[in-house]
């Protein structure tokens, strides 16, 4: 059952941190871990007491906690969660919530597709200068696309008239 939990721990240490091994969680984490497995409920336990007990067993200057730490604290929480339970039913109980959960996505920004953002953003229906921006697929050219590119060379750049000093003084 341990192995169990172990494997849900590194899989919410590891969630959002690129460069996480997975051997140690942040406090974001542990808060999502405990909100995602129904360790926090609400009532019993609060948002506020997961920081605490998180505070309590890191290390006085560490930003993580290790698997052995996060055992400390998860059975802190549980004699909070299961009143009246001896310390080894609660450990046995958050295992049992934290069998086989990966953190959970949902609210994730998805683009939307409805009323004239379909419109605005169908490439197709583009006309004048905008629609030479454009190749047939639909994917913009960049700055290849415009039709007047600006040339930075002589004395003050972009000047219309470069050039046409000579032509004026013979």
């Amino acid at each position: 059952m341990a192995s169990e939990a172990e494997k849900t721990f590194n899989r919410f240490a590891a969630f959002g941190e690129s460069s996480s091994s997975g051997t140690e969680m942040n406090n974001k984490n542990f808060s999502k871990l405990c909100k995602d497995c129904g360790i926090m409920d609400g009532k019993m336990v609060t948002s506020t007491d997961v920081d605490i007990v998180f505070s309590k067993v890191k290390a006085k200057n560490a930003r993580t906690i290790t698997f052995q730490q996060f055992k400390e604290a998860v059975k802190e929480l549980g004699q909070k969660r299961f009143k009246g339970k001896s310390p080894d039913e609660v450990l046995e109980s958050i295992y049992g919530l934290m069998e086989g959960k990966d953190p959970a996505t949902t609210g994730a920004t998805k683009a939307t597709t409805v009323g004239a953002v379909d419109r605005l953003t169908d490439t197709s229906k583009y006309t004048g200068t905008h629609k030479e921006r454009f190749d047939e697929s639909g994917k913009g050219k960049g700055i290849a696309g415009r039709e007047e590119m600006n040339d930075n060379t002589g004395y003050v750049s972009s000047y219309k008239g470069a050039g046409t000093y000579d032509k004026k003084t013979k």
